[in-house]
């Protein structure tokens, strides 16, 4: 009998290296970049090999390692047949020409690779708008010298979004293209705007979920609102906006948006591309800050959150933190100079915690006010309880009058 043959139909991922370059007058955390940069090319569905990295002053303007560290990647590339090469820093056009040149495979920095998954999560029309615009921003003054070495190289990792036919036009072309994306953004970001304006009219109380990338947020706000938006453990697994209700004490609603997650070395190029998403965590009355505890690095990711947050200009909104994942954290309890609670996704008690927290930091930023209702007006005392915290309602009934108590957004 004939044996039959038999065929794999799993896909072959392609091999990668990592390679950084620790300087000694950094700003940032290097080993934990390296561990992201490997998350983010998991993420990629890349096949990471092994990595390199050298203690430098400053990277080689040549080729970002020295010499002999480049012949040791090249020996590596040979031995294991690797396929892409990833940078930990944004590189320039000539160190990256310079490395293909030299190397023989794709070469791909940290900016490039958190564009590509940018445009794997993009679902909406604006947030594949705001990728598109933030990979041509980069890809333009790379233009040149850059093209040829990137149609050499066929698909994969590295040629999604604009595309190689769009990378090998010339920079009038692609600023063309810029500006129309512009313009269409511009038109989402006015549509936006007259909602939030009509939000703000409203005095609707608005929070924002921000935090680092994989920390928790989007199983907060699918806890919080009852809602179901994307949820895996992938660095940028959420990336367009989700804004619901949050019913708090008795039909007070309040608004929740869910944003996307930062990261250290978060490119200035994405953070200007959405620029718009972002102004949801800038108009908020509130930010709850999620912190994932179970990582042993989350005392730096805290402290990477809020330095974003001062550059964005919102350290003077107030700011609850939820240390997440109680239930994995090992060592001392978190502490921080905000507002804070301890708690976990998988504890039902502790989503009643995080509602009596926003509560009571939500009082100190609203007014008291007291007020006569009829007993005829009962669109009245609704209105109340949706728009304004109510916390003493009694009725008289010889004036047949409710008397309320409660707080009301500025």
């Amino acid at each position: 009998m004939q044996k039959r043959q038999t065929y794999s139909t799993a896909k072959q991922l392609e091999k990668a290296v990592l390679v950084g370059v620790d300087l000694y007058r950094s700003d940032y955390n290097f080993d934990q970049t390296m561990a992201e940069l490997n998350a983010l090319s998991y993420t990629c569905e890349l096949d990471v090999k092994g990595q390199f990295t050298q203690n430098k002053n400053e990277v080689d303007q040549r080729y970002y390692v020295g010499k002999g560290k480049l012949q040791e990647v090249q020996d590596f590339i040979n031995a294991h047949e690797i396929d892409v090469v990833i940078a930990n820093d944004e590189l320039t056009t000539a160190q990256s020409k310079n490395l293909n040149t030299i190397l023989g495979v794709k070469i791909i920095d940290r900016t490039q690779l958190i564009l590509e998954i940018f445009a794997l999560r993009a679902k909406s029309r604006e947030g594949q708008l705001q990728v598109e615009y933030a990979q041509l921003d980069y890809l333009l003054p790379r233009l040149m010298g850059h093209g040829k070495s990137l149609s050499r190289l066929g698909g994969g990792i590295g040629t999604r979004g604009p595309g190689e036919t769009k990378l090998e036009t010339d920079r009038r072309h692609i600023r063309t293209r810029m500006t129309e994306i512009k313009r269409k953004l511009n038109e989402v970001t006015a549509h936006r705007e007259r909602y939030r304006n009509k939000r703000d009219q409203q005095r609707i109380f608005q929070i924002a979920l921000v935090g680092y990338t994989n920390a928790g947020k989007s199983s907060w706000f699918n806890i919080l609102t009852q809602a179901e938006t994307y949820e895996k453990d992938l660095l940028f697994a959420t990336l367009d906006p989700k804004t619901r209700q949050l019913t708090l004490n008795e039909g007070f609603q309040v608004i929740i948006s869910d944003t996307v997650g930062f990261i250290q070395k978060l490119p200035t190029t994405l953070i200007e591309a959405f620029k718009s998403t972002l102004e949801e965590a800038k108009r908020a009355d509130m930010l709850l800050h999620v912190v994932d505890t179970s990582n042993k690095d989350y005392k730096a990711q805290y402290d990477t959150v809020n330095q974003l947050i001062k550059t964005l200009e919102m350290s003077e909104i107030p700011q609850i933190v939820l240390f997440n994942k109680r239930d994995q954290h090992q060592g001392t309890l978190p502490v921080s100079d905000q507002p804070s609670v301890f708690v976990s996704t998988k504890a039902p008690e502790d989503i009643e915690k995080v509602k009596a927290a926003i509560l009571t930091h939500m009082k100190a930023q609203m007014v008291f006010y007291e007020e006569q209702v009829p007993s005829h007006a009962a669109h009245r005392l609704y209105d109340l309880k949706q728009h304004t915290l109510v916390t003493t309602l009694n009725f008289d009934e010889s004036t047949e009058t409710y008397h309320v108590e409660g707080y009301k957004n500025i």
